[in-house]
């Protein structure tokens, strides 16, 4: 099951809105086919492993990090594969909560007279999985809020400086993060202050870039932002009320209705996000927004960045290094010098 876990990993950035699922058959205590699911729409893990095995899957044994799809989508059902190949027992890890599935794959396999075992590496399973079955389970997207700031809590270098905090590794390791995810998103502020492209920019990048998602209430933003950028790669949406003004045609505008306090509801921009397959969204910023996704009880995930900088004034930034971390209790004791 480890190994089912591991190649399940390997399309961790090409199967949203499909979950990681990697398999293995084995045997005579040899493994005789593995596979994993590689692009949303295309087969599913067995698939691969079962065309592999060819013949030897009969009589053997699987092991499978969910439980198989017994109802006909973009692709047949794997259960029907797995019963058609012959194979005697299965391992499956957890339980797959699509209504589509949810228990129902597990009954067509021991209704063919296949034993199933259930909850091996369940733990695992489900964490690979979390964004998967947070999706299914509440129909809008896992959301990570992700902030960078000095070790005296600034998150900027100046108030008209945009310079990046974080050093070029950290951005890097960014770059990574926005590749994981389906969706970034901003707000006005943000936009108008760091005029960013929020793409993926890595080498050798091969994959779809994320869709952002810009707030804007009042949807006055300067029509030159990068983000509005015909030639740049991906789409734009912009999240606004109903008085807005004109934008190109290559940006989608979304028209909410304020709330009480004059914003638009997060709930309901996920909700959106949610029907359009989206099943995680990276939020970068700013502050206020950060704050209202707090406010609405909507976070699943924080990541953030600390750099080796101490702002204290705008005008001197002290810079630091050889830094050590102590985890004491629930806080996390940092030392480290002056550069």
């Amino acid at each position: 099951m480890s190994l089912a876990l591991s190649l399940a990993k390997q399309g961790a950035l090409t199967v949203s809105p499909n979950p990681q699922v990697g398999c293995v058959i084995v045997n005579e205590a040899c493994i005789v086919g593995q596979g994993f699911h590689q692009y949303a729409g295309e087969p599913h893990a067995e698939i691969h492993a079962l065309q592999k095995a060819g013949k030897k899957a009969q009589g053997a044994t699987v092991y499978v990090n969910l439980e198989p799809c017994c109802h006909y989508g973009k692709t047949p059902p794997c259960t029907s594969a797995l019963i058609q190949a012959g194979i005697k027992k299965i391992y499956i890890a957890c339980s797959d909560p699509n209504p589509l599935v949810s228990g129902k794959g597990i009954a067509a396999l021991r209704a063919a007279n296949i034993e199933v075992e259930l909850g091996l590496c369940e733990a695992q399973a489900q964490t690979l999985n979390e964004v998967f079955f947070h999706f299914i389970q509440h129909r809008r997207p896992f959301v990570i809020l992700k902030w960078t700031m000095s070790v005296d809590g600034k998150t900027v270098t100046h108030p008209k400086d945009i310079r990046q905090i974080s050093s070029e590794d950290a951005q890097n390791h960014l770059h990574q993060l926005r590749h994981g995810v389906d969706a970034i998103l901003i707000g006005a502020h943000t936009a108008r202050l760091d005029n960013p492209l929020l793409t993926v920019r890595k080498e050798n990048f091969v994959g779809k870039q994320p869709l952002r998602v810009i707030l804007s209430t009042q949807g006055d933003l300067p029509l030159d932002l990068k983000l509005f950028d015909p030639q740049l790669p991906g789409k734009t949406i912009l999240m606004t009320t109903e008085n807005v003004k004109s934008f190109p045609s290559h940006v989608e505008v979304i028209a909410f209705k304020k709330d009480k306090t004059g914003k638009i509801k997060l709930q309901d921009v996920l909700n959106v996000l949610g029907e359009r397959q989206i099943t995680s969204l990276l939020v970068e910023g700013g502050m206020q927004v950060h704050q209202q996704f707090f406010q609405e009880k909507l976070i699943n995930q924080i990541c953030f960045y600390l750099s080796p900088v101490a702002i204290f004034s705008f005008e001197n930034k002290i810079k630091l290094e050889n830094f050590s971390f102590v985890k004491t209790g629930s806080d996390l004791f940092i030392e480290t010098r002056l550069a």
